[in-house]
């Protein structure tokens, strides 16, 4: 359904960082910079921009799946050493699907950030 998705940092340099850590274990990189716009995603489609403008997104929700429940943990590992609040360690949510296998952290602006997997 969506072809991109950006949200507003209030410090593009601090949040660039926080999301190259936290997004290298999906397989997720930087793949397209333009003035203060940094584009992330897989081979050359950037499909989640940061951008540096207001009003700065806070406590919007972007979940982002993933392969496998490793790579979930993974995530939230790399998510909080980069310096993401735990908003909900990796585990399944029973209450979503029998197989919905979720962390969730949010980023420096106060987005929750979730990453998942229906894979068991």
């Amino acid at each position: 359904m969506f072809d991109h998705v950006a949200l507003n940092v209030s410090n593009a340099k601090k949040s660039k960082e926080f999301y190259e850590k936290a997004l290298k274990p999906l397989g997720l990189g930087v793949v397209a910079t333009f003035e203060n716009w940094t584009g992330f995603g897989k081979g050359e489609k950037p499909q989640f921009w940061i951008v540096t403008r207001e009003p700065v997104s806070r406590g919007a929700h972007l979940a982002l799946t993933a392969p496998d429940r490793k790579s979930v943990d993974a995530f939230h590992a790399a998510a909080v050493a980069a310096g993401g609040k735990d908003n909900g360690k990796p585990g399944i949510r029973a209450d979503y699907s029998p197989t919905y296998y979720a962390a969730f952290v949010h980023d420096p602006d106060g987005n929750n950030i979730e990453v998942v997997t229906h894979a068991s």
